[in-house]
């Protein structure tokens, strides 16, 4: 079976730079045989990140690919604070947030995108987890925040 470095080569997937904090906060932690990592929006690979609410400016799909962006925002920051992405073994909780309008509804959609990524680099049996998917505002108008718990080999 590939690892998930290969996985990611496979895929031609790019990594965006990994944003810096913003504020004051780790950006993982590993505690016994977890590694922790905080909220990540999602950056472009120019910097940028994408902004927007689903259900205002942003349709159900534009949304998703923020999800998505925000698995591979991730990703770059576990590479660069923690290491390699072959160190873990499965993801265990998601806990994503969508910027969107109180009616819209479609909150666990959009998270799928983050959630397919991992599933497409870590397998159906490690990449998919325990998730929570809600609705809220989010700080400088990102589309998606996502924090997650991965457990490691």
């Amino acid at each position: 079976m590939e690892s998930p470095s290969e996985r990611i080569k496979k895929l031609g997937l790019v990594l965006p730079p990994p944003p810096p904090p913003a504020g004051l906060y780790k950006p993982v932690l590993v505690v016994d045989n977890f590694l922790y990592v905080s909220g990540q929006g999602p950056m472009n690979t120019d910097g940028s990140l994408m902004v927007g609410r689903a259900g205002d400016d942003l349709n159900l799909e534009q949304a998703k690919l923020g999800a998505r962006q925000v698995g591979l925002t991730m990703l770059s920051t576990i590479e660069t604070h923690f290491g390699s992405v072959d160190k873990i073994k499965r993801i265990v909780k998601t806990l994503g947030m969508v910027n969107s309008t109180p009616d819209f509804g479609q909150q666990p959609l959009v998270i799928n995108g983050f959630s397919e990524l991992m599933a497409d680099i870590f397998g159906l049996d490690n990449g998919v987890g325990v998730r929570s998917a809600v609705g809220m505002m989010l700080p400088g108008n990102i589309s998606v925040e996502i924090e997650a718990m991965f457990e490691l080999r």
